[in-house]
């Protein structure tokens, strides 16, 4: 058997034996294989999902992930897909929009955004010389601090228990299971060593998940019923997946796939600068964005929600150097097999609110700060200073007071009343239109072009 030599996985294409590549792909599937799921379970909960249906959810959150994965490292027809060391998985980014679509339109109303914003973001994604311009880093970056800011409050409601209408929502049984995963996660993040930090959701996963079977509060029932291989399901399976095309959640959902679009460039170049040493092409940016869309579109027909490029695996790139495609590979064929063992989808099922809150609070707080860091990154410059603080007030302000929208038309309430992340979007984009280039405090020249020019590094998806 052919020796599996280090600087062969260093190299994006050389050819490396197959077994011994195995640890190093998965490595990459492991670093985000929580964060993956966790908004599939979160969205599920708030739409009403019942218990297997939201098994199917998320099957097929590891099937697409690992399909869309294997198209971004071998694209498709040459254009659909980057070629690069990318690992794909279900955002964070379009929670905040698609829970409030579930609550209003129910789960059918988001496939159905899903499927059609995904197609536009796939054909956008082959035209993006186009329109890349459109979002610069302070617009990206005002609008990722926005997600996070939107997420906290999900966060701390499934710390509470889930159901804020529930007569045990905040019990000291519930704040306590959320503290134990909360601080699990914190200790494994501070002590584990190298690649381990990356498994700090998962430790608090587990640790809450044992700490909640002597309380009562784990139902196996689900794992009664369970095959032990099972294909995941088509739209048209249940009930509860058949897509509902309604204008308001398709155009609320574009938005934001614009949004994802912005961060995925910053993934692709990332990657490109860090693990690949060179710049990245106009065609590696332009295939990136559009797996990103189609890829989106077909979970969506698998009844799940969007899949984009996950900016954990940028560190873990820098970290270690691992870049060779055929390694990765063997990670994304492993999630795809995953896909077709229920006993992942039904853990996930079984996992008590507090413990998903526990973990995923400090994952949204991550967001906050990813935020931050693009948009010092892109540059305190007081035109970029009013961008961020015009569209965040706005958004976060008017959304927290909805019937200032009340003589609005009926559309337009649907797609920003509560929805402060399509506001802060909308205003930004705007603002970094009309507002002049040297716009300044003190009179002189501002620097806002140069900064304008950065690609952000960040991604809401921080785990």
């Amino acid at each position: 058997m052919k020796k599996l030599r280090e600087e062969d996985l260093r190299t994006l294409d050389a050819d490396v034996p197959l077994i011994p590549s195995i640890p190093y792909g998965l490595q990459h599937i492991l670093a985000m294989f929580v964060a993956n799921l966790a908004p599939v379970s979160i969205l599920a909960g708030v739409a009403g999902l019942s218990g297997a249906s939201t098994a199917l959810v998320i099957q097929s959150a590891l099937l697409i992930a690992g399909i869309g994965t294997l198209i971004q490292l071998f694209p498709l027809f040459g254009r659909i897909g980057s070629g690069l060391p990318i690992v794909m998985g279900c955002s964070f980014t379009f929670l905040t929009v698609m829970i409030g679509i579930a609550a209003t339109s129910g789960y059918g109303a988001v496939l159905g955004a899903v499927i059609a914003g995904g197609l536009i973001e796939g054909v956008l994604g082959l035209l993006a010389k186009y329109w890349r311009w459109l979002i610069s880093p302070i617009v990206a970056a005002s609008v990722v601090t926005a997600i996070g800011f939107s997420l906290l409050g999900v966060g701390a409601t499934s710390f509470g228990g889930g159901d804020a209408s529930a007569a045990d929502f905040g019990s000291w049984t519930n704040l306590a299971l959320g503290s134990i995963s909360l601080v699990t996660c914190l200790l494994f993040q501070a002590f584990a060593k190298g690649i381990y930090k990356q498994l700090s959701v998962l430790a608090g996963l587990v640790v809450g998940y044992l700490v909640a079977i002597p309380l009562g509060m784990v139902d196996f029932s689900a794992f009664a019923d369970m095959q032990l291989f099972a294909l995941p399901a088509l739209i048209f399976s249940s009930q509860e997946f058949v897509p509902v095309f309604e204008p308001g959640a398709i155009f609320a959902i574009v938005m934001i796939f614009l949004v994802s679009a912005t961060e995925t460039i910053g993934d692709t170049t990332a990657l490109a600068s860090s693990g690949l040493k060179r710049d990245v092409t106009d065609k590696e940016l332009s295939g990136s964005i559009a797996c990103d869309g189609f890829i989106s579109s077909l979970s969506g027909v698998f009844g799940c929600i969007p899949i984009t490029s996950f900016s954990q695996n940028v560190g873990l790139v820098a970290m270690t150097g691992v870049v060779n495609r055929r390694a990765i590979a063997t990670g994304a064929v492993i999630m795809v097999l995953a896909a077709f063992v229920p006993a992942i989808s039904t853990f996930f099922c079984t996992l008590p609110s507090a413990v998903l809150g526990g973990c995923t609070l400090m994952m949204f707080g991550n967001i906050v700060v990813a935020g931050f860091q693009m948009m010092s990154k892109a540059g305190f410059t007081q035109r970029n200073i009013v961008i961020a603080a015009l569209s965040l007030s706005m958004g976060l302000g008017f959304t927290s007071v909805s019937a200032i929208f009340v003589n609005f038309p009926t559309l337009f309430q649907d797609v920003f009343a509560a929805n402060c992340v399509a506001v802060v979007f909308v205003v930004a984009v705007v603002a970094n239109l009309v507002l002049p280039k040297n716009m300044s405090a003190n009179g002189s020249e501002d620097s806002a072009d140069e900064a304008a020019s950065a690609q952000p590094q960040a991604d809401a998806e921080v785990a």
